[in-house]
């Protein structure tokens, strides 16, 4: 009997670990993905891809139908899909307007009904023909509010010094119905040639007192600044120097970055409150990129030493990486490209996940064959990963011959595993009362 039980148990946990691959999409060349669970209904997973692919799932991420994003704003890219608690769906994007600039204002769409009717969309950021970019949003369950943080380049590439990029920073509290005026949260503006010395890469948090955190990576390393009373900062914090820069150099990939994830744990578990943010860099060497995390547990005052994820023989190349947090548990889960197994440019993807605060790591390599990428053709710039209720779902980029392809994977903690964690988090919340 106790045999028996041992191997249900084997099983459990070789069934969650062994998900296969799904292709989700290959039409119109689509890289930079980005996917969310529908917190109302695990099943429904929605995915945007570049230009303006949009797909979705009724199974958990097994079968997928594909329609094309539209908005009188037009679509121009650098597609960010997340879900509310309410289960509404949002499509940020980046704008090609038939009046006014290429990509002069960051569109919020949404959907309320999984994905299958949108909004023609509200904007946020225009300003003159100033480039509004690489934005990303978050929303704040308790207080119903939207966050919202991107680059605003004077020009976009221009090499003229007196041209600037900055972090801007806008929120919602009408569901992406309207916007707040843009902040400016910088202190050190960058360059506008998008690089290691332009302002870029900027991720919102936010933490159970109310706490809004936004980290960057810029000509000044990797700094976080933090929205506490409604008011921001005059001096970022510095999260780490990132002298090495976010701008790497990875043979097969026509470009790359090493921009932060930012993500703060609003368990009730032991870890309650800790900032993490998570990046890549190549200060060991430009033939050996690492991917590393830094933790704060005082509001962003101070920061650990900078961790790295991997294999202890993870030689060669990590790079891409994602994270994101599982708010029912605390678990950690980051998403990356890997080369440590190879000399050449074969490339694995794998999970890496953490169950106490990112102190240790678990790794899985995604069970699907090799890929090797060509520079000539463009791969995007972002992964990525989300989690909820032991549920993790994976999007990545694939190319194969020159053509891209997105692919998903869906990983699923066992019942036992998600039961401890969660009682944990109650003990953990308990001791502290």
């Amino acid at each position: 009997m106790r045999f028996f039980v041992f191997l249900s148990l084997l099983v459990i946990t070789l069934n969650s670990f062994g998900q296969k691959p799904v292709k989700v999409g290959t039409l119109d060349s689509p890289n930079e993905p980005s996917i969310v669970i529908n917190r109302n209904n695990s099943g429904e997973v929605l995915c945007g891809a570049n230009l303006n692919n949009l797909y979705s799932s009724h199974d958990g991420g097994q079968t997928w139908e594909r329609t094309k994003m539209s908005s009188k704003y037009g679509v121009w890219g650098d597609p960010v899909v997340i879900s509310d608690s309410s289960g509404r769906y949002y499509f940020f994007h980046l704008s090609n307007p038939p009046n006014g600039s290429w990509i002069d204002r960051i569109v919020c769409q949404t959907s309320e009904d999984y994905g299958v009717t949108w909004s023609e969309g509200t904007f946020v950021g225009k300003d003159g023909e100033k480039a509004q970019d690489k934005h990303w949003a978050v929303f704040n369950e308790e207080k119903q509010e939207l966050y919202l943080s991107w680059t605003q380049f004077d020009k976009y590439g221009e090499r003229d010094s007196s041209c600037k990029s900055n972090i801007l920073f806008s929120k919602s509290n009408d569901y992406g119905s309207s916007w707040s005026s843009p902040i400016q949260i910088n202190a050190v503006s960058g360059d506008c040639q998008d690089s290691s010395l332009t302002t870029e890469g900027a991720v919102p948090t936010f933490s159970n007192n109310g706490s809004v955190y936004v980290a960057w990576a810029g000509t000044n390393g990797i700094r976080m600044n933090t929205l506490t009373n409604n008011s921001w900062q005059n001096e970022p914090k510095l999260v780490d120097s990132n002298t090495a820069g976010w701008t790497l150099s990875i043979p097969g990939i026509s470009r790359c970055n090493g921009m932060p994830v930012t993500a703060c744990d609003r368990t009730n578990g032991k870890f309650a409150g800790r900032l993490y943010v998570n990046w890549s860099d190549q200060r060991n060497g430009v033939e050996n990129t690492d991917v590393f995390l830094k933790s704060s547990d005082d509001e962003a005052l101070t920061w650990s030493s900078s961790k790295r994820i991997g294999r202890k023989s993870g030689k060669g190349h990590q790079f891409l990486t994602w994270m994101s947090l599982d708010q029912t548990t605390g678990a950690l889960y980051f998403i990356y490209y890997d080369r440590s197994r190879f000399k050449d440019n074969q490339t694995d993807v794998v999970l890496a996940r953490s169950y106490n605060g990112g102190n240790s790591f678990k790794y899985k390599r995604i069970r699907q064959q090799p890929f090797a990428p060509k520079a000539n053709k463009f791969f995007g710039d972002y992964n990525n990963i989300d989690s909820h209720n032991g549920i993790v779902q994976m999007v990545w980029t694939r190319m194969e011959d020159g053509d891209t392809s997105v692919w998903t994977a869906r990983f699923e903690e066992s019942k036992w595993k998600l039961k401890r964690l969660k009682k944990k988090n109650q003990k953990d919340s308990a001791k502290d009362k």
